[in-house]
C-alpha cells in the first residue's frame, strides 16, 4: 500500500483531494446554508457548454468551463439584483441549454473526444501538475474572500433583510458568493465530473451540520469529511478499476444513508 505513494499520479490525486476538500468545506457550507444547491448544479451543467465549445475551438476545456461558469455566476447575480425572474426557472433553462450546447459542439468536433468523459464523470487519477497549480490558486482566492467577508457572508446567509438594514451590500456579496461557487465547480470538474460534483459540495456539509450549527465548525468538519470521502473513492477507483467520481459519490452517499439510518433508529 505504501508503495503506491511513490507513483506521481497517486501523489497528484492525493494533493487534488486535499485542495478540492478545502473548497468544498468552505463553499459547500454556504451553498447548503443558503439553500442554493440547485444553483450550484446549474452552474456545473452550464460549464459543460463551455467545455464543449473550448474543445471544438481547440482550447483547454477547463478554460472554457471557467469562462462560462464565471459569466453565468455574474448573470445570476445580476438577475438576483433585478428580481424580475424566478431564479430556479432561469437556472433550469441555463442547465438544459448548457448541456445542449456542449453536446452540439462535441458532435461537431472531428473524431472521438474521450477526454471529455473525465469532465463529465471525473478522473482524479489523471490530475496534472498544472491542474494542481490552478486548484491551489482557486483555493487561495476562496480563502481570501471568505476570510475578508466572513461576517458579511454570515449575515446574508441567515437574514438578507436584516443585512440590508445594517448597510451590507447584499447583492454584491451574493454575486461574489456565486463567483466563488463557480470557481469551486471548475475545481471539482476534473475530480468529480460536471454531472457528479454536486454530491461532494453538499453531502459532507449535510453530515457536518448534524453535529454542529457553527459555520466555522461546519467548514472544518466538512473539509475532513470531504477528504475522507475523496481518498476512499480514490482507493476504490484504483484497486477496482472504477470511475473515480462515481466511486466518491457512492462512498459519500452510502455514508450519509448509513448515518441517517442509525440516527433514525436511535431516535
Amino acid at each position: 500500500m505504501i508503495d503506491l505513494l511513490t507513483y506521481e499520479f497517486i501523489q497528484h490525486a492525493i494533493l487534488a483531494a486535499i485542495l478540492v476538500s478545502i473548497a468544498c468545506g468552505i463553499i459547500g457550507t454556504y451553498v447548503v446554508i443558503n439553500r442554493i444547491v440547485f444553483i450550484s448544479g446549474g452552474i456545473a451543467h452550464i460549464a459543460f457548454g463551455g467545455l464543449g465549445a473550448a474543445y471544438y475551438l481547440g482550447f483547454n476545456p477547463l478554460i472554457g468551463a471557467s469562462s462560462i461558469s464565471l459569466l453565468s455566476a455574474l448573470g445570476l447575480g445580476w438577475m438576483d439584483c433585478q428580481g424580475n425572474e424566478r431564479e430556479d426557472t432561469i437556472i433550469g433553462i441555463l442547465w438544459a441549454l448548457g448541456m445542449a450546447i456542449g453536446s452540439i459542439f462535441i458532435s461537431l468536433s472531428p473524431g472521438y473526444a474521450p477526454d471529455l468523459m473525465s469532465y463529465l464523470f471525473g478522473s482524479i487519477l489523471t490530475v496534472s501538475s498544472q491542474d494542481l497549480s490552478f486548484m491551489l490558486a482557486w483555493d487561495l482566492i476562496i480563502l481570501f474572500f471568505v476570510t475578508f467577508f466572513f461576517k458579511q457572508f454570515q449575515a446574508i446567509s441567515y437574514d438578507r433583510e436584516y443585512a440590508r438594514t445594517r448597510g451590507i451590500p447584499v447583492h454584491a456579496l451574493y454575486t461574489i458568493l456565486l463567483l466563488l461557487i463557480a470557481i469551486t465547480v471548475v475545481m471539482l470538474i476534473q475530480v468529480m465530473g460536471a454531472l457528479l460534483l454536486i454530491a461532494l459540495i453538499t453531502i459532507p456539509v449535510t453530515i457536518a451540520n448534524i453535529f454542529s450549527q457553527s459555520i466555522r465548525k461546519i467548514m472544518v468538519c466538512s473539509f475532513f469529511i470531504s477528504l475522507v470521502f475523496t481518498l476512499s473513492g480514490l482507493w476504490l477507483s484504483y484497486f477496482f478499476n472504477l470511475p473515480s467520481g462515481a466511486a466518491i459519490v457512492v462512498v459519500a452517499g452510502g455514508s450519509y444513508m448509513i448515518l441517517k439510518g442509525v440516527r433514525l433508529k436511535i431516535n
